[in-house]
């Protein structure tokens, strides 16, 4: 299942999706894919077994937190 999530990232995203150890500040351009990369590694942490209680995620938008969450509730077996 991980690597399906990660099937629509480019290599750039799919490296910063899959990194597990600590924190990962990721900073791009408008339209560059930030909110997809953050809400993909999301679930990617997830579906490895990492405890959703121990992940945080920030944004500095409302806009981007409510689309954030409803694009990794969609991408999460419930």
């Amino acid at each position: 299942m991980s690597e399906n999530l990660l099937s629509s990232l480019n290599d750039s995203q799919k490296i910063a999706a899959q990194h597990i150890d600590g924190s990962l500040l990721i900073l791009a351009g408008a339209g560059s894919g930030k909110t997809k990369t953050i809400t993909t590694r999301l679930a990617y942490l997830i579906s490895i077994g990492i405890d959703p209680a121990s992940i945080l995620t920030l944004t500095f938008t409302n806009k981007a937190a409510s689309e954030m969450r409803e694009r990794a509730f969609s991408m999460i077996d419930p």
